[in-house]
């Protein structure tokens, strides 16, 4: 009788340490898809504004933060009605959409590419918004899992990145 009490709480304590795990992943989760709705969200907002102003498609490709996960404060001009340019405007997008990458995502930032020389009218871009989500178990590992650019896994390279893309024409 003593055995059969002894194996029944070795069995209980063995389902419910799997239940912990799974409580911890499962807690985990929504933050997960929180980040990722928010790059959605983030990305679907800078091409709208990219496709605003095509002329100045070109200015819109910068580079990512090549210091990795950098801090610095991100600048801005504001563009005022009659001198904003094409470049100014695209300056003036760019900086705000860092900025609430910055905001919505832990070390989030954004790269902008576009698959010619030089990026006009009718060209197709690449958006990737990248951030950095907090450690997580291997099974979610994001160096299985996402798209990031030679750009970003270069500069990035522990702790890895989690990557949106989004390809668009403008």
């Amino acid at each position: 009788m003593l055995i059969e009490v002894l194996v029944a709480m070795l069995l209980l304590a063995i389902g419910m340490l799997s239940l912990g795990a799974t409580m911890a992943v499962a807690v985990q989760m929504p933050k997960l898809s929180s980040f990722h709705a928010a790059a959605v969200n983030l990305a679907a907002s800078h091409i709208d504004r990219i496709r605003a102003n095509p002329g100045g498609f070109d200015s819109y490709k910068k580079p990512l933060n090549e210091s990795g996960w950098s801090f610095a404060p991100i600048e801005s001009n504001d563009c005022v009605y009659p001198e904003c340019t094409e470049s100014s405007l695209a300056a003036m997008d760019d900086a705000a959409t860092r900025k609430a990458v910055r905001i919505a995502l832990p070390a989030g930032d954004l790269l902008v590419t576009c698959d010619s020389a030089t990026c006009t009218r009718n060209s197709h871009g690449n958006l990737w918004i990248v951030w950095q989500e907090p450690s997580t178990y291997a099974v979610l590992d994001p160096s299985s899992s996402d798209n990031c650019p030679a750009q970003v896994t270069q500069v990035y390279t522990l702790p890895k990145p989690r990557c949106l893309y989004m390809g668009f024409k403008v």
